[in-house]
């Protein structure tokens, strides 16, 4: 077995369009995908973060999760939540969302949104929310499906529309190009690198 021979691995992500975003960097690995747990919460996630560490003892695993406003960087961060990660877990933080990972493709996103490239942050991992960003460049767009899927209606008490998630699904599955966007984003590079140790430890 060599250390490019594909092999399964599980993981664990927030919501669905982690789970798009995570499904999508590993079509450019010689990993696969095995089950995606998805906890529906950040909390919830947390919660079971010791069983999913527990169980990399056995088979690689993965956890995705954002940093949110949760610390002031990701590795207080990995700290708090897992001082000790199995050698087989992948535990990584997206800075401060998983939105940054999106945005850093400034190319396709801007060709995606109908806004112009030059709107479109060039360092997303020091933004303060990569999903209000998210949300503040749909507004700008050309497009009127863009703006009703993802601006928050009035008065809905919503910070994101009632399409936002399908939309950041489609992008991520359709047009996101992760070996780009690393380029842009070291939370994303360090996740791609964090994949390939699993890949020669396994190997």
């Amino acid at each position: 077995m060599t250390a490019l021979t594909p092999f399964l691995v599980n993981a664990a992500v927030e919501g669905m369009v982690d789970e798009a975003v995570l499904r999508r960097i590993f079509v450019d690995t010689s990993a696969s995908l095995n089950r995606v747990f998805i906890a529906e919460g950040k909390p919830r996630l947390l919660h079971r973060l010791a069983s999913y560490n527990h169980a990399a003892n056995w088979q690689p695993w993965i956890v995705l999760i954002d940093l949110d406003q949760d610390a002031s960087c990701a590795p207080i961060a990995r700290q708090n939540w897992l001082p000790a990660p199995a050698p087989n877990l992948c535990f990584r933080i997206a800075v401060r969302a998983v939105e940054s990972w999106l945005l850093a493709d400034t190319v396709a996103l801007a060709e995606y949104l109908h806004v112009p490239r030059s709107q479109i942050p060039r360092q997303p991992d020091m933004l303060n929310d990569p999903k209000l960003t998210m949300v503040n460049l749909a507004q700008q767009s050309k497009r009127s499906a863009i703006v009703r899927d993802m601006i928050p209606r009035p008065g809905s008490g919503r910070s994101i529309g009632p399409a936002y998630s399908s939309r950041m699904i489609e992008f991520a599955y359709r047009h996101w190009r992760p070996r780009i966007a690393k380029d842009n984003s070291d939370s994303l590079q360090k996740l791609f690198h964090c994949i390939e140790t699993l890949l020669v430890t396994e190997g």
